[in-house]
């Protein structure tokens, strides 16, 4: 269990994913941005307070190279029940997000989102490359390369100064 899988890729950019609608996002659009990617989930108990700091922080820094690619994920105790674009809808109405919202995805497990099989394998966690929970994030500097791992119960803005070093803004 959380053993790491090998993956050939050698930067995020070299992904494709889904959209909420399910057409796809060719992760290179992406380079020279910082990212922070997320697992989210509608009803969990970090739901309000995630979606609420993750916008504060891209309406912060989306300016200055901030991207946040959000992925919903239905593994930890069905937490995101409806389809991607209901996610995409409660995230957008309900917390004013603006950054993208992909298709829901699988983040454990033999049927992981490759993206995912790349960030766990260059970051592991608590519990080794296996997703915990909800609000799983991975900050990912300019050239695509993970940076950090951050827990679910680590807030966004907990997490403000290292993507502030990752922008080279000062901190």
């Amino acid at each position: 269990m959380g053993a790491s899988e090998s993956v050939p890729q050698k930067s995020i950019h070299e992904f494709t994913v889904k959209n909420s609608k399910g057409q796809d996002v060719d992760l290179s659009i992406y380079k020279g941005k910082v990212l922070l990617v997320v697992n989210v989930a509608s009803k969990c108990g970090f739901t309000d307070s995630n979606y609420t700091q993750l916008t504060d922080l891209y309406n912060k820094y989306k300016d200055k190279g901030l991207e946040i690619l959000a992925f919903p994920c239905n593994q930890f105790l069905k937490q995101e029940p409806g389809t991607s674009e209901e996610a995409e809808q409660f995230a957008c109405t309900r917390y004013k997000a603006e950054y993208p919202i992909f298709c829901k995805v699988r983040v454990n497990g033999p049927t992981t989102e490759p993206v995912y099989k790349f960030l766990k394998s260059n970051k592991s966690g608590f519990l080794g490359s296996r997703i915990k929970w909800n609000f799983t994030k991975f900050l990912v500097d300019k050239d695509g390369h993970v940076l950090a791992r951050y827990s679910p119960t680590t807030t966004p803005l907990a997490i403000e100064g290292d993507i502030k070093k990752a922008l080279g803004v000062e901190v």
